[in-house]
């Protein structure tokens, strides 16, 4: 078997992450809920993460690293911390459903959309820089799932500073892979799972605060100021209601370690090494559409493809049964393919790890070659 579906949950880990989520399962029990050895073990567990977490994403203070289910936990905490009807909200046209779901669910929300084709930041930035009158809040991926368009997210963030606009990051496609200085930026938020570029298990995630107020999304136990009924006003505890996925912590910890270990660059350039081979070998091809960019500073480890003839969905399906695990249709991204022209057909998505050869690419190659010639025969 030959996984190409990272985007969506990076399959192969680094030993140490099955090792700790064994280990804690084991020996860890519930942080700041006795003071016995393994409550105090599992505490330890989950304050070392979060020190991981505020090096690896330059984050002042440790506190504000909050752990999460996954990305769309935290994007929720985020969102509603931030509008509420009769607000105007400012997003890409490359936003996933994990953004644009909770968008929708506030009423009388203004939703106003940066319209730019794939791989041209100059003139997103005009757009984007166009309609930031009158806006509320601005959410922007720093990846698109779907493409692996990175956004200009430095300028974006520059640009909301200057205005005073707070800003949401969704790094569920960054995290762990491009560089991430959460001081620098400034947002209100940065939302990630730990599931896909950090290594980590599923069920996992952060969420990086700057200093703006937030809401509670849950409320319930936390280990701290017991006896009052509201929930505390301090983070993290403030947003970590319930018991936490110590196991899962524990796996999410050793993946930010393998990271801090390999380099982000280095995974960084390693998946364009295997997006660039992979790009030549497929624009070769008859009858396949490749959505690349020569710009390497546009494009990570994730590449859009589609089958002239042939259902997205079919593809897919006919890869997969070759041994090749891609992902195929609107990716939970619809706005994403609206905005590059994709909606109606959809498109196979290939997606890359530390862990993946060139020898896998080229076995990729070999066997999109051989269905599109059956296609073509087909027809």
């Amino acid at each position: 078997m030959i996984y190409f579906d990272s985007a969506a949950t990076t399959l192969q880990k680094p030993e140490a992450v099955y090792k700790a989520v064994s280990a804690a399962m084991q020996h860890a029990a519930s942080p700041g809920r006795g003071s016995h050895r393994p409550a105090m073990e599992a505490a330890e567990v989950v304050f070392r993460c979060r020190e991981a977490a505020s090096e690896l994403f330059h984050v002042p203070h440790t506190e504000n690293v909050v752990l999460t289910f996954n990305a769309t936990h935290g994007l929720n905490i985020a969102i509603k911390s931030l509008l509420k009807s009769g607000n105007t909200v400012l997003i890409s046209g490359y936003e996933h459903n994990a953004v644009t779901r909770p968008l929708f669910h506030i009423p009388n929300l203004e939703i106003k959309v940066v319209e730019a084709p794939l791989f041209s930041p100059e003139l997103f930035l005009n757009r984007f820089d166009s309609l930031m009158h009158g806006v509320d809040a601005v959410i922007c991926n720093h990846v698109s799932n779907v493409f692996g368009y990175i956004l200009p997210i430095e300028l974006i963030a520059m640009l909301c500073r200057m205005r005073g606009i707070p800003l949401i990051i969704d790094a569920s496609q960054s995290a762990g892979t491009i560089p991430i200085n959460a001081a620098a930026l400034g947002a209100s938020f940065i939302a990630m799972p730990g599931h896909k570029g950090l290594y980590g298990p599923q069920g996992t995630g952060l969420l990086l605060c700057g200093d703006t107020t937030v809401k509670t999304l849950l409320e319930g136990g936390t280990g701290s100021l017991s006896a009052q009924m509201n929930m505390p006003d301090f983070l993290p505890d403030r947003l970590e209601a319930g018991t936490h996925n110590v196991s899962g912590v524990a796996g999410l910890l050793e993946g930010m370690k393998f990271i801090n270990k390999r380099g982000t660059q280095a995974i960084l350039e390693h998946e364009r090494t295997l997006l660039l081979a992979a790009v030549r070998g497929l624009s070769r091809i008859p009858g396949i559409r490749v959505f690349s960019t020569p710009r390497t500073d546009c494009q990570s480890g994730v590449l859009s493809i589609q089958f002239s003839g042939r259902d997205c969905e079919e593809a897919g399906q006919a890869l997969g049964e070759r041994g090749i695990c891609v992902r195929a249709g609107l990716h939970c991204a619809p706005l994403a393919h609206k905005t590059a022209g994709t909606f109606d057909e959809g498109t196979v998505r290939i997606s890359f790890s530390a862990f993946n050869t060139l020898q896998e690419v080229n076995l990729l190659i070999f066997e999109a070659k051989r269905l599109s010639e059956r296609l073509k025969s087909k027809q």
